[in-house]
């Protein structure tokens, strides 16, 4: 009877797939998709901002009360701004809503695996999926408001609609693909590395299956001469699609990089449809003068200027830990389909070669030692590494058929080792300890262990009428002079203390700033009561604890390796606070002077995230 029921629900299970025109392998990618999306959502606004996430989202909430935004080349693009402002007028601001659009965007690219289910079998599709869902690298910058999980996810899903579109000749999906790339340049500048990339991929996959090519005489002109005949007629043929494709395309880039004006001065968008003269003075600045400044910026600005050989290993270790098993998979699939019967299969030679371009290429553009650039390489490398994966389980399947111990043995212990060093990662990395320094997909500006009290108390202190609530001290934190530019609390040195005030701004603390001893006292002396917070370098900290009688010192690192600052907080609030010694690890703060150090503070701060 059990047997009689099984196969009755599979009949009744297939015929409702077929209705909907679905295939098992529909089930098991959205499966994934939706596992995907829990695992980016659960518990993201736990982590304390990175220095970089506060700075982003600081200036989307300065364009949400101003209306005035342009784009900036050193943060990047503007899609933060406009897209979150949408959020953080439904939600609310919070790290978890600064982080939500990166953590959906992430959680529904596996998605994009069914595209080229023409091209893969279904267990590589499935595990395609599986990669993008759950990859270390992946989900960790995934529950990061960083633009690189953006581009990468934009960019994956604009290459497999324009394999979809090859596939199956549907116009709409080389239209979304269009429209993803559009996208992602309105996130960050190293979109534009991604089409140099495919073409150099596809022009050594084509090269290496004409060397298979048992009809081609070796006139590479005229091979050439054909391509650039097809390529002309397929324009012609499609030359009305085209022209919507380049309409979509220019219309995202204008909406995204176009100024807003939210005063009476300067240029924009809205301003231009009211008085259509500005409309050329718009197009300019949202295309030819981004570019100008992109230019300007990032490839003449000098960001590049460093070793690459430490960059190199930098980016290497972050592979091997966030993406070891993928990388080797990634080789295995690329081998097992270069060699195999029929000749290799173009999408997966142009996936690895995009990798390991992708690998050579970013230590040498990146202008800092990011972990979060591994992503542009990861998305890449899935697509040969569901192959290998796939093949695996295929060598598996055949040794079961012939009684092939030795294999299966083999198979079932490198199925284990992949799904263990994922599952263990992610574990570790992603939840258990994502701001730690053991955690080597961690960078280095994300503030170590859980200062999240403070924050907390940061917020209670806001709420409570009086002030001031937090007083910062010391040359580090305080800037003596006036502010140079509008920013909030405009006493501090603003990049040195990133990411505390994004979250005084987002609490509306009143902030006082005390650069010495005596300014302190006097701050003390004229509050109306005392502060919950005294901020200061943990160097400093001793010189003023005479003067914070009733407060309890908690040292931090604000860096993950250094910057240990001590917050001292008031006994009204030292229940908020863990009990116990500082929080510093056991062996004391690493002192690191290389360009990870500058690049997070003084002056220099601000260049290139």
């Amino acid at each position: 009877m059990a047997t009689v029921d099984a196969g009755w629900l599979r009949a009744r299970a297939t015929a409702l797939l077929e209705r909907f025109g679905l295939a098992p392998v529909h089930v098991v990618v959205l499966d994934i998709t939706v596992l995907a999306v829990v695992a980016r959502l659960y518990d993201l606004g736990a982590r304390v901002a990175h220095w970089d996430e506060a700075r982003v989202v600081y200036w989307t909430t300065r364009y949400i009360e101003t209306g005035n935004v342009e784009y900036r080349p050193i943060i990047h693009g503007p899609f933060h701004h406009h897209v979150n402002r949408v959020v953080f007028d439904v939600l609310g601001t919070s790290d978890f809503s600064m982080r939500l659009v990166v953590a959906v965007v992430g959680g529904l690219l596996p998605l994009a695996a069914l595209l080229f289910r023409e091209r893969l079998s279904d267990l590589a599709v499935a595990a395609l999926a599986g990669f993008l869902a759950f990859n270390p690298a992946l989900l960790y910058y995934s529950r990061f408001m960083r633009g690189d999980p953006l581009v990468a996810a934009f960019c994956f899903a604009a290459f497999a609609t324009f394999v979809a579109t090859v596939d199956t000749g549907r116009r709409r999906w080389f239209l979304g693909g269009v429209a993803a790339f559009a996208l992602a340049l309105t996130v960050k500048e190293n979109a534009v590395l991604y089409p140099v990339c495919w073409l150099g991929a596809a022009t050594l996959a084509v090269d290496h299956g004409l060397l298979h090519d048992r009809e081609y005489d070796g006139e590479w002109l005229v091979l050439a001469g054909g391509y650039v005949r097809r390529a002309a007629g397929l324009v012609r043929r499609h030359l009305a699609v085209f022209a919507v494709a380049a309409v979509e395309f220019l219309a995202t880039l204008v909406f995204f990089y176009a100024p807003r004006a939210g005063t009476a001065d300067g240029p924009g968008l809205w301003k231009a449809i009211e008085d259509p003269g500005l409309a050329s003075e718009i197009l300019w600045l949202s295309t030819g003068g981004a570019w100008a400044d992109l230019w300007g910026s990032w490839i003449r600005g000098g960001h590049q200027n460093h070793s690459y050989i430490p960059y190199m290993g930098d980016f290497l270790r972050t592979m091997g830990h966030g993406a070891l098993a993928l990388s080797l998979l990634a080789l295995v699939g690329f081998v097992a389909d270069r060699y195999r019967r029929g000749g290799p299969t173009t999408v997966v030679q142009v996936g690895f070669y995009w990798g390991f371009f992708s690998v050579l290429g970013y230590p040498l553009v990146t202008d800092i030692k990011a972990p979060w650039a591994t992503v542009n390489a990861v998305v890449a490398l899935a697509i040969p590494a569901a192959v290998g994966f796939a093949r695996l389980v295929r060598w598996g399947s055949e040794a079961v058929a012939a009684a092939d111990h030795t294999t299966l043995a083999f198979a079932v212990f490198a199925v284990v080792v992949v799904v263990g060093q994922v599952a263990g990662a992610n574990l570790g990395a992603v939840y258990a300890d994502p701001q730690t320094d053991g955690n080597h997909l961690v960078q280095y500006a994300q503030p170590a262990g859980d200062i999240r009290p403070v924050m907390d108390v940061f917020d209670e202190a806001g709420a409570a009428p009086g002030g001031p609530d937090v007083v910062f001290y010391g040359e580090y934190f305080v800037d003596g002079g006036p502010p140079t530019v509008p920013r909030r609390p405009g006493c501090l040195r603003w990049f040195n203390a990133l990411p505390l005030p994004w979250y005084v701004a987002e609490s509306d603390v009143e902030v006082e700033c005390a650069v010495d001893a005596t300014a302190l006292d006097t701050t003390l002396a004229a509050a109306g009561s005392p502060p919950a917070v005294v901020v200061a370098r943990e160097s400093v900290a001793a010189n003023v604890s005479d003067s914070l009688p009733g407060y309890e010192p908690h040292t931090y690192l604000l860096r993950v390796r250094d910057t240990p600052t001590t917050f001292f907080v008031h006994e009204d609030y030292a229940d908020r606070m863990p009990s116990g010694p500082d929080e510093l690890p056991a062996e004391g703060p690493t002192r690191r002077t290389g360009t990870e150090g500058h690049a997070y503070s003084g002056s220099r701060a601000i260049h290139g995230r």
